[in-house]
């Protein structure tokens, strides 16, 4: 059977499905032997997640707790400010995390002293050579440019499902909205984070289209989330099924086996999962979970817990892949609304 590697372009949606259908334990071995060519198999990366800014979210995601026409029990709170944020960063670097992502309840992001304010976390996150990583809702080009220079490394903007189930789920947002947003995060050098949720109502069918869709991107994502859906009370999705640890592992050895040198990130839903069922998830090719009490709003397992999970199965967290880089004389005693020195505009 033909592997793709991250340099080709195309893989036939047909190759897919039946990578996907494959009896599960031939799968969960082969998507394993894929995953050992390109990775050490006791290495996972440990990342932390921060919600920077808090409910309030004008879009209608069936599945999350921050859509302000849901009633949930989140509290929307205003935007962190750069000092916390720090402090939240050092705490994750202290704990053996390596990606700091930093997520904000918007649509799109705005330009003006807000986005000031994330550009400043950006670079003081990315002093402390942790990789920095931000999901802020739709960006433009040059939004996009200006988090480049500021020193982002990644942009998570999930698609989600396929795009035919796509408005069961959203409808204040297209499909091609989130493609747009994944064409300018990439042409501004920035790496890629895309991956989708499972649960969401969609079909066997939906995941293999949602798979088919990230391997064809103009280049596939460097890194892959695959979430289970966490059922939040208040909003559309409550009391929708758990999701089966088997569907979580056809979906992760599939991609696996279909972006061989992605990050396949075991993401939102663990704290459901028992080690056990964990365990067959790196098994099948995920190297990399979100450490932390939450994931934006939702729970996760502990970082002790977790700690004593990777020193059970022989994991290794991975090491950080930036230097601390130093800020710039120019990010201090800047006057709201402008920008660096690097001549963006907002």
């Amino acid at each position: 059977m033909n592997v793709l590697t991250q340099s080709q372009s195309r893989i036939d949606r047909a190759e897919i499905a039946s990578i996907y259908h494959m009896p599960l334990l031939e799968l969960i071995g082969r998507a394993n032997g894929v995953h050992r060519a390109h990775h050490d198999p006791t290495d996972v990366q440990v990342c932390v997640l921060l919600s920077i800014k808090t409910g309030g979210c004008p879009e209608d995601c069936a599945y999350c707790s921050q859509a302000a026409r849901y009633q949930t029990n989140v509290d929307s709170q205003g935007l962190m400010q750069v000092s916390d944020v720090l402090i939240a960063a050092q705490r994750a670097k202290a704990s053996g995390a390596t990606r700091f992502c930093m997520g904000a309840a918007w649509r799109q992001v705005r330009g003006g002293p807000q986005f000031d304010q994330v550009l400043e976390m950006i670079r003081t996150v990315n002093a402390e050579g942790l990789e920095v990583c931000c999901t802020l809702g739709m960006v433009t080009p040059e939004q996009a440019s200006a988090m480049k220079q500021a020193g982002l490394y990644a942009y998570n903007h999930n698609l989600d499902t396929s795009a035919a189930h796509y408005d069961q789920v959203i409808q204040t947002r297209t499909y091609d909205d989130r493609l747009r947003t994944l064409d300018a995060v990439r042409n501004a050098g920035i790496s890629v984070c895309c991956g989708g949720i499972l649960g969401l109502g969609e079909t066997d069918e939906d995941r293999i289209d949602l798979l088919n869709t990230l391997a064809n991107l103009p280049e596939p994502p460097e890194s892959v989330p695959v979430n289970a859906l966490v059922a939040i009370e208040g909003t559309p999705l409550e009391g929708s099924p758990k999701v089966s640890v088997w569907s979580m592992l056809r979906m992760i050895a599939t991609a696996r086996i279909i972006m061989p040198t992605a990050m396949v990130r075991l993401s939102a839903g663990r704290l459901e999962m028992p080690e056990s069922e964990q365990a067959l998830c790196f098994l099948a090719g995920a190297n990399s979970i979100f450490a932390g009490d939450k994931l934006l709003t939702t729970p996760n397992p502990s970082v002790d817990r977790d700690t004593a999970m990777l020193a059970t199965l022989g994991l290794t967290p991975r090491r950080s892949s930036v230097s601390p880089a130093p800020v710039s004389s120019c990010d201090t005693a800047k006057p709201p609304g402008t920008s660096c020195c690097d001549g963006s505009a907002d």
